[in-house]
């Protein structure tokens, strides 16, 4: 299915067949296609790169697709690490976490820190974080299969 091209977000680098490679659901999804392009929220001037999945419901292309600029990609790319190596050690406290602690990391960006934390205002914080728990195992090789893509091209551009 061809993404879109007159719409706001001006695809430029694109992955139309991302339905067949979408993890657990992958070849049954709606997120069809991944699209690196001009921003939908450009103004004149002022010119962004975005990220975006493409969703369509089988008839027409869903107001549920994505957009996002390439730094906050980034940035769920470091949480998602950060939160995995937590939870490789997680086992040490009995409810996943230091409650006396909540605060995993402070990931120094831009002349601050990205906390990254255990949502303790989660009323169902404990059962949460187990079930959170399962399913990062669950998804261990689907999630482990693209961060050694991702480290291999990231030595590759020399980082």
């Amino acid at each position: 299915m061809k993404i879109p091209t007159k719409l706001k977000h001006k695809p430029v680098i694109v992955s139309e067949n991302y339905e067949n490679v979408d993890g657990r659901y992958a070849y049954d999804t709606d997120a069809k296609g991944l699209s690196l392009g001009l921003a939908q929220w450009n103004d004149r001037g002022n010119v962004e790169i975005s990220a975006k999945v493409w969703r369509h419901t089988g008839e027409k292309w869903s107001r549920q697709s994505e957009e996002l600029p390439l730094h906050r990609v980034l940035d769920l790319s470091i949480l998602i690490c950060r939160t995995m190596g937590h939870f490789k050690e997680a086992y040490r406290y009995d409810d996943l976490y230091n409650q006396d602690k909540p605060i995993i990391d402070r990931v120094g960006l831009q002349g601050d820190a990205m906390n990254v934390e255990v949502c303790i205002d989660n009323e169902k914080i404990n059962e949460d974080i187990k079930l959170f728990n399962q399913i990062l195992s669950d998804d261990g090789e689907l999630i482990a299969e693209r961060l050694k893509v991702l480290s291999g091209m990231l030595k590759e551009l020399g980082y």
